[in-house]
């Protein structure tokens, strides 16, 4: 009896786990996963001949309807943000205002 209800205590310790990483990722905005590889390489392009200038400074796997999204600190210092679809065709651009803290973050295409 006391073994099962050890086990019982456990397995809902296990779920209770599960439902707070889930909640927290739906409350950070879903998946911000890097690209890497032959995704990172198309979507860097699309966007840099997007903006026409720049450094990319982050990338990741898009959220509300793009499949990806890549972060652009322009040549006068200005951060673009560049929505991009599953063929890297551009959908969509627009200023960029997450802070410094988030510059360079994800810029490694490994």
């Amino acid at each position: 009896m006391q073994k099962r209800m050890k086990l019982m205590v456990g397995a809902v310790g296990a779920v209770a786990a599960v439902g707070i990483g889930a909640g927290a990722a739906v409350a950070s905005g879903g998946d911000e996963t890097p690209l890497r590889g032959s995704e990172y390489e198309q979507a860097t392009a699309a966007a840099l001949e997007h903006v026409g200038e720049g450094t990319v400074t982050e990338t990741e796997t898009g959220e509300g309807g793009t499949a990806y999204e890549v972060e652009v600190r322009l040549n006068d210092g200005s951060q673009v943000e560049v929505q991009i679809d599953s063929n890297f065709v551009v959908v969509g651009s627009e200023a960029d205002d997450d802070g410094p803290k988030d510059a360079d973050e994800g810029a490694a295409g490994e």
